[in-house]
């Protein structure tokens, strides 16, 4: 099977989307697939190129057996809206050329980068042959709940007319929660069509370790109970409320210690925020290489994973809660629906009741608890092996032959 996959993400970079599409294409390498991935040249979040590589018009490499063809896009920070849009529109025009002469019997592309969907579908028409939308959050609602565009506007329901498009054109729909697959039938997308892959965790990397004590050292952390926050610095993530949170905490003690590692659109402000609170309990790093992050991991009591309190993010799961699990750090989690459920039904965690201080203070001294502590981490352990990356790549797979078969 020929599979030729669109997306804006790939290794080195280390988001979700860009891990996600790797450790599922080197599973299907594993079962004799060809793998062609396009996408751009690293340089997520900041816009700009890693080391190593230049913004060039076509570019040929494999990495772990899958082909991968980085194609030319304007680069942008990921912040501000219409530089972020012109990104997405360059590489799906890019995309599509540099589809055109691949040989394939299936295209896949992922959301939310919307313009990489219209991009396989018309490859999909030229090509005739079948593609797969892979939804990973829903766009352009997305960027409506962090308040980046007017959902009255002309431009917002247009992309709203081509998501609805995008969806009965696909010959499948692969979402990643199950409450996306119930949002898309309330709209009236044909339920047989839509399958669920949630995300999930490479349980051979992300394996639990001992603290490193060097790096524990090295951070002058040495005693702190570590609170961490390791991805994009995103408006969607609401970690400003996370600093006000840290400075109530610091009146009354010092023993815990926020650490936020990457970047992203908020990371200047939230580190102007975080000097002017004059805050002392709280440390930003820059992103970090796949190679180190267990490392890092490995120093936190708690992973942090939060969200803005909006409907939309009770339909997510965000895919640090297990990647942390997996090295068996509870979850304090900001995120309510079916993350929640998923983090309370294995005891991986504590939710707390996302922007209430109360509340997330008096789950983070519930998990400084040495018994409930010790509760969760088996949990988070049981909760990995559920959502082992492997499995569902394999899943996803069989969607994939029995597409071509049908079609």
């Amino acid at each position: 099977m020929k599979i030729l996959f669109l997306t804006d993400n790939f290794p080195p970079e280390v988001n979700a989307p860009a891990t996600r599409t790797f450790e599922h294409a080197l599973e299907w390498v594993k079962e004799g697939a060809e793998v062609t991935i396009i996408t751009c040249f690293p340089n997520f979040p900041q816009g700009k190129i890693y080391t190593g590589y230049k913004n060039s018009l076509y570019k040929n490499e494999f990495l772990d057996g899958i082909r991968v063809l980085r194609v030319y896009s304007y680069m942008s920070a990921n912040e501000g809206i219409f530089k972020r849009i012109l990104d997405y529109i360059s590489f799906s025009f890019a995309a599509f050329i540099a589809g055109l002469f691949q040989k394939t019997d299936l295209i896949i592309a992922t959301s939310p980068q919307f313009f990489t969907a219209l991009s396989a579908r018309a490859l999909s028409f030229w090509k005739k042959k079948p593609w797969i939308m892979e939804v990973r959050d829903l766009w352009p609602e997305s960027i409506k709940s962090v308040n980046i565009m007017n959902n009255d506007s002309l431009f917002f329901n247009f992309l709203k007319w081509e998501e609805k498009k995008c969806y009965n054109l696909a010959k499948k729909i692969i979402v990643v929660t199950d409450s996306f697959k119930k949002i898309l039938i309330e709209r009236n997308i044909d339920e047989s069509k839509i399958e669920v892959v949630k995300n999930g965790v490479d349980r051979s990397f992300y394996i639990s370790i001992p603290k490193n004590i060097e790096l524990i050292e090295k951070l002058k952390l040495k005693g702190k109970f570590i609170i961490g926050y390791i991805g994009t610095l995103g408006l969607a993530h609401n970690l400003e409320f996370i600093l006000r949170c840290a400075k109530n905490i610091e009146k009354k003690t010092t023993y815990y210690h926020f650490l936020f590692i990457g970047d992203g659109a908020q990371k200047k402000n939230l580190i102007k925020l975080c000097e002017q609170l004059n805050l002392t309990n709280v440390t930003f790093l820059n992103s970090i290489p796949k190679c180190e992050i267990r490392k890092y991991i490995s120093i936190l009591d708690v992973a942090l994973v939060n969200l803005k309190k909006t409907e939309l993010f009770k339909t997510v799961i965000p895919s640090k809660i297990f990647e942390n699990a997996s090295m068996q750090i509870p979850i304090l989690l900001g995120v309510d629906g079916e993350a929640r459920e998923i983090v309370e039904s294995y005891g991986a965690g504590l939710y707390f009741e996302p922007e209430s201080a109360d509340d997330f203070y008096e789950k983070l001294c519930l998990l400084s608890n040495k018994s409930v502590y010790d509760k969760l981490r088996k949990g988070c352990l049981n909760l990995s092996v559920d959502f082992d990356r492997k499995f569902l790549a394999h899943k996803m797979y069989d969607i994939l032959e029995k597409t071509i078969i049908k079609s």
